[in-house]
């Protein structure tokens, strides 16, 4: 039988620091789930700011279980692991956005999207997560969980406009010109700031987003020397290490008259140096402190929530009651082909009694000795699948086998 892994690492298990040992972007995390696949049978893997997952289905559940934990090992004692039923809900909550550091924040619909279709999924993998699609897009369409503020770009926002209480006129610095760095710039935008400059290591995409904030875009490595005019800098790229350190910001704290610099790190791993938190006049937050601006926001969510909860608890009831019937279905294909089987070998052996019939005769016996086999097998199939939704389904499936003799011949 084919059973469900799954081994992670989260921000309700781990901080940014050991995230970041394992966080993929989109390219290494396909390669990870395709490698995982060729030794675990399926695999996926689901790499975000707050997450790294990786999702195996096997016959060898322990094997791929250990396949998977040796592939995230940097990230130590922080792993957490789910099999079947479990795993299968915790999925549909984070496509819901439940279990999100902002509940309800849309984008993590689009990155369960965007990993399924990358990774090594088969038929078992395209069901679970296909189904987690689809309770994601029901959760939002059925209650309002996303409906206020529900992204750690818009909570970076509302983090800027705590600091300087108004954001009219404040200059923005980006740092990165991915969709994380756009969506911020959005959230800015609305509270009146200013989007001044776009640094990103690929110049066309930098000019792009920076055309269309009406903004000046520059190399990555100037950010240092535009650091005297900012309020604000925000950075989300997907650098390996620090594209900006302290002592560059300290060389550039000298023009600015001691007035204060906010920092938002939204990168994992870190884009910049921790360090600069300890700058006078700078303010450093990153994404793990973004939790006491999502607290906020949780007042109002938490009746939607709930019932975002109730549907998406149904959608892995649907999605238990389909593996559990895994167990089942094969003892009752046989079942019937056997009964076929022997229908169809009595009536060659009558063949020369049933020369003298029509066709039109002859249809009907055929007629009614199928009719006769499906009425007899009806209730026992109705039965057999009964018990795979109560977890009865192996024993059930074993009995039909032994009664039966279904499968002796291939042995």
């Amino acid at each position: 039988m084919t059973t469900l892994r799954l081994v992670g690492v989260s921000h309700h298990s781990a901080p940014v620091e050991l995230r970041e040992r394992v966080a993929y972007d989109q390219s290494r995390a396909a390669q990870v789930a395709r490698e995982l696949a060729d030794s675990a049978g399926e695999a996926v893997c689901l790499s975000t700011c707050n997450r790294t997952e990786l999702y195996v289905a096997g016959d060898d559940g322990a094997a791929s279980e250990a396949l998977a934990a040796q592939v995230l090992d940097p990230a130590g004692a922080a792993l957490y692991r789910l099999h079947d039923e479990a795993a299968a809900l915790h999925l549909f909550r984070v496509a819901a956005g439940l279990d999100s550091m902002v509940p309800g924040e849309g984008e993590i619909l689009g990155q369960v999207r965007a990993a399924f279709e990358a990774g090594g999924a088969g038929p078992f993998l395209d069901r679970l997560f296909r189904q987690a699609l689809h309770a994601g897009r029901k959760a939002r369409a059925e209650t309002a969980i996303g409906e206020s503020p529900a992204s750690v770009s818009s909570a970076a926002a509302a983090l800027a406009e705590q600091v300087f209480g108004d954001l009219s006129g404040r200059t923005i610095v980006l740092v990165g010109a991915g969709k994380i760095s756009d969506l911020a710039a959005r959230n800015l935008l609305s509270r009146g700031a200013r989007i001044a400059l776009v640094a990103n290591r690929s110049s066309e995409r930098g000019e792009e987003l920076a055309r269309r904030l009406g903004a000046e875009s520059l190399p990555l490595e100037r950010i240092a020397s535009e650091l005297e005019r900012a309020d604000v800098v925000v950075s989300s790229t997907s650098a390996p290490g620090f594209v900006l350190r302290s002592e560059e910001v300290a060389q550039a704290l000298r023009g600015r008259r001691g007035r204060p610099l906010l920092f938002v790190d939204l990168a994992v791993p870190r884009d910049l140096d921790p360090a600069i938190g300890e700058l006078e006049g700078c303010y450093l937050y990153d994404i793990d402190d973004l939790e006491a601006v999502v607290a906020e926001t949780l007042a109002g969510r938490r009746r939607e929530a709930e019932r975002a909860e109730a549907i998406v608890a149904e959608e892995a009831e649907r999605f238990r009651t389909w593996q559990a019937s895994l167990d089942v279905v094969p003892a009752i294909a046989s079942l019937r082909a056997r009964a076929e089987e022997i229908r169809t070998a009595e009536l060659r052996k009558a063949e020369s009694r049933l020369e003298r019939l029509s066709e039109a005769e002859r249809s009907v016996v055929e007629a009614v000795t199928s009719q006769i086999v499906n009425k007899l097998l009806h209730l026992p199939t109705v039965r057999m699948k009964q018990a795979a939704a109560a977890a009865d389904g192996v024993l059930y499936a074993d009995t039909v086998r032994h009664l039966f003799g279904l499968g002796e011949d291939d042995r």
